[in-house]
């Protein structure tokens, strides 16, 4: 177990994914055959490590959440729950769930704290920079990533530092001050090329190419994108390698090269169904219910034992008062021991509703995820068309044999245009998230149409004229006399808005 544990580890740095999985499972299985439930616990660790970075996002979960259950149980050192607690947390960031991911993480930076865990708060500051980052708190990110990198050079620890400078040049790259972020790409790219980090070259790789995107080197641009695209299919990087199809596309889109621009988009939609689908993000979102449910469970059954003690005890009363005091006191003690039986259902079926109440909560919040997703890829999705559709008619004009082919790529893509059935998924989203929102329209007017119900959801959702009109293909114009004709019809004023209608209704 230990021979596989060290072979593992080893494709890990290599960033080999594939072979780190294949020879991480070995040792799990041997420690699990054992019964050796401490370094099993950290192996699950391992292993969730790789599988994130392998696309497979639910067994990941699976893994950390193993793994922070047996430490827990275990009483393992806090530095372990801590490496659990900052594993969870960037899987929750890969999936979206910012704000669960800085839960984890707070908790993590408190136990290192607590236990003078001097490099692993560095470990989770670092991380913790970055989803401050993404809620655009850039001070409060750079204050972390100074403190952070100054730890990491003083120790010499190359990988780390890597890292953080890379960071850093995604955090001055929101910032806009691009000459600052390419400095500290580039700074990064040359300690990965130096010390044989692949997984994070492809990285900066990566970010290289949207710096060049923004300084319009198209052919830069492609360049980059088209290593780090290489670099994710060699070391198995599969949720980074779904976005660099998006890039690649976007980069012949630039350059006119509207074939590759359409190809690549393809393979991007593709890849990204196969590895962030509804169902496994559900399933995934299934697994931190299971585990908070099953601390809760725990609790019950404890509970429930003390329950079991008290009753017994309340046999053996009733019985010693039935020998001294005849069949009154055994009476009075049966109708005690069942008000005390009933109050005690009353208190577990209040502990089962609340329970299942926050499950639903968290299915709620999860359908409200899936809805703005949702309704994000409509838009991009035609957008994205309209812009190929608008080159595609300068094109008309040129020489006689780009006819035909311009013909064929037009009908093509408006057979990938918004359509119905797109607009039925998002509709079932919807419909979830917003209970009878088409019935409340229809009671206020009866005669609102299908269109219309269309246009109020878009509008309920917060899209603008220019988004609503991409989705529908229609001018932005067209879309500005709809709202004005289902205004009429629900009876509205002049002082109404529409939109504040519809988010009230």
């Amino acid at each position: 177990a230990l021979a596989y544990k060290a072979e593992g580890l080893y494709h890990y740095y290599a960033s080999d994914f594939h072979q780190a999985e294949k020879s991480y499972e070995k040792s799990i299985s041997i420690y699990n055959e054992l019964d050796l439930n401490i370094p099993l616990s950290r192996m699950y660790n391992n292993q969730g490590i790789v599988l994130k970075y392998l696309g497979k996002l639910q067994k990941s979960k699976e893994h950390h959440l193993n793994s922070l259950k047996l430490k827990e149980e275990l009483q393992l050192p806090p530095s372990d729950i801590a490496a659990s607690l900052v594993n969870l947390g960037v899987l929750e960031n890969e999936l979206g769930n910012g704000e669960l991911s800085t839960d984890y993480y707070l908790r993590a930076e408190e136990i290192c704290i607590d236990n003078n865990l001097i490099r692993g708060l560095n470990l989770v500051r670092g991380n913790l920079a970055g989803n401050f980052k993404d809620a655009k708190k850039y001070d409060l990110a750079l204050k972390y990533y100074n403190l952070v990198y100054a730890y990491h050079k003083e120790n010499k620890d190359y990988r780390n530092i890597a890292r953080i400078t890379n960071s850093m040049g995604s955090l001055y790259f929101s910032l806009d001050s691009l000459q600052k972020a390419k400095s500290y790409y580039l700074e990064a790219n040359e300690l990965n090329k130096k010390h044989a980090i692949e997984q994070m070259r492809g990285l900066t790789t990566r970010n290289l190419g949207k710096i060049a995107m923004k300084e319009k080197s198209y052919n830069e641009a492609l360049s980059y994108f088209l290593e780090a695209n290489k670099i994710s299919q060699t070391t198995g990087t599969n949720t980074r390698n779904v976005g660099d199809y998006l890039n690649i596309s976007e980069a012949y889109a630039a350059l006119g090269d509207y074939k590759n621009a359409y190809a690549n988009r393809r393979i991007h939609f593709t890849k990204y169904d196969s590895v962030f689908q509804k169902e496994k993000i559900e399933q995934i979102n299934e697994l931190e219910i299971k585990y908070q449910t099953e601390k809760k469970e725990a609790e019950i059954a404890l509970q429930e034992e003390e329950i079991n003690t008290l009753n017994e005890k309340a046999k053996v009363d009733k019985l010693t008062k039935g020998l001294y005091a005849g069949g009154m006191a055994s009476a009075l003690a049966l109708c005690g021991l069942s008000v005390f039986g009933y109050r005690q259902r009353i208190k577990k079926n209040r502990i089962a509703r609340e329970k299942q109440e926050e499950i639903y909560k968290q299915e709620i919040a999860y359908k409200k995820k899936e809805l703005t997703s949702q309704t994000l890829h409509l838009v991009q999705k035609n957008t994205f068309i309209q812009e190929l559709m608008e080159n595609l008619q300068r094109i008309k004009s040129s020489p006689e044999k780009f006819k035909m082919e311009f013909r064929r790529i037009v009908m093509l893509l408006k057979k990938e245009n918004a359509s119905d059935k797109d607009w039925e998924v998002f509709k079932t989203y919807f419909s979830e998230v917003h209970n009878d929102f088409d019935q409340k329209l229809k009671t206020i007017s009866p005669d609102v149409s299908e269109k219309e119900i269309r246009l109020a959801a878009f509008l309920r959702m917060n899209l603008t004229t220019k988004e609503i009109a991409a989705t529908l293909n229609v001018l932005p114009d067209s879309i500005l006399k709809s709202k004005y004709r289902l205004k009429k019809k629900l009876g509205l004023d002049k002082e109404n808005d529409l939109n504040s209608f519809l988010n009230a209704l």
